[in-house]
């Protein structure tokens, strides 16, 4: 049975191979060395202590991808403002995961307060990213040109944003 469903301890191991992958051999994450287990049970067990989500895609017991949000900066006045992460096991992207951990990650970060989801994209030649957060109502705010150094090339990084709820049509409760 495929779900959506908030990550446990025991996907630490699967997100981390999953990140790891994604580290190794793309350009959606700019880090150059994967982190351990243990880095991804602390990212995680932060996230989770702002009470923002951390979700798992599972099919039959096995996770798929993964999608957390943190703060986009850790002053005050952001408090309202997260940014996505979304990573999809290999083979797997073009599936659908990503548009479904997305979809479910926003739901869920607006009912724990948070009023604007930005994408920071690594890579302006990553259609898939750029596609799934177009096709859930992000709008491209700009491109940050060959900020990133990985694989021997030049990274740009793409900014998007999408209102939740109210957005900014309403002081913050």
């Amino acid at each position: 049975m495929s779900l959506i469903r908030p990550s446990r301890d025991e996907d630490v191991a699967a997100i981390t191979a999953i990140y790891r992958h994604h580290v190794l051999n793309g350009t959606g994450t700019f880090e150059i060395d994967p982190p351990t287990e243990a880095d991804m049970a602390a990212r995680r067990a932060d996230v989770l202590s702002k009470g923002l989500p951390y979700l798992v895609a599972e099919d039959d017991g096995q996770v798929l991808g993964f999608a957390y949000c943190n703060w986009f900066k850790p002053r005050p006045a952001y408090r309202f403002s997260a940014e996505d992460s979304i990573y999809v096991a290999p083979g797997l992207q073009g599936k659908g995961w990503g548009r479904a951990l997305l979809s479910a990650l926003c739901q869920q970060a607006e009912a724990a307060g948070v009023r604007k989801m930005l994408a920071v994209i690594g890579d302006s030649a990553n259609a898939g990213s750029i596609g799934v957060h177009s096709a859930l109502g992000f709008t491209h705010t700009g491109t940050v040109r060959s900020c990133g150094w990985k694989f021997e090339r030049w990274l740009d990084v793409v900014l998007m944003e999408k209102p939740l709820g109210a957005g900014d049509s309403t002081p913050p409760a």
